[in-house]
């Protein structure tokens, strides 16, 4: 099984990055995917208790014109609340590197869908399958769809 860096750490990792992010308006610590390699993104969902706006970064790939990430919290064994966020309301807004926000609509990838796209993300991360069994549930793997 891959070893992971200490929850802590991970957890101390992403909010110096949002941080980031947030400070600089986007201008550093968002990238695009190239070849083998996922970026990031900022999402900003709405919360589902408060309904006010939450953001975090997330590794993506591209699809097509979908976005594809993961809910998979850091490894940790909780759904991340941005994904709690999306089931009960869909409709988001990204953030890409050098690009202004725009509009997505999320949805869980399903059967055949998933597999492809989980298959994909095995090409960027080798160790995918290890880290997904620290998990006691299955992995989403969310498509952000542009809103039409």
């Amino acid at each position: 099984m891959p070893r992971l860096q200490p929850r802590w750490f991970i957890v101390l990792f992403w909010k110096v990055h949002r941080a980031l992010v947030r400070i600089t308006g986007g201008r550093s610590g968002l990238w695009r995917p190239r070849d083998q390699n996922w970026g990031t993104l900022r999402l900003t969902t709405i919360g589902r208790r408060s309904g006010e706006d939450r953001s975090v970064i997330v590794g993506y790939y591209e699809d097509g014109p979908n976005l594809v990430t993961m809910a998979m919290n850091g490894w940790g064994t909780a759904e991340p609340a941005w994904w709690l966020n999306l089931q009960a309301h869909p409709e988001a807004r990204v953030q890409l590197a050098g690009r202004t926000g725009h509009t997505v609509v999320a949805h869980a990838a399903e059967g055949a869908e998933r597999e492809r796209l989980w298959d994909r993300w095995r090409l960027l991360d080798t160790d995918l399958d290890g880290y997904a069994s620290r998990r006691p549930m299955q992995t989403a793997v969310v498509v952000l769809e542009p809103a039409s």
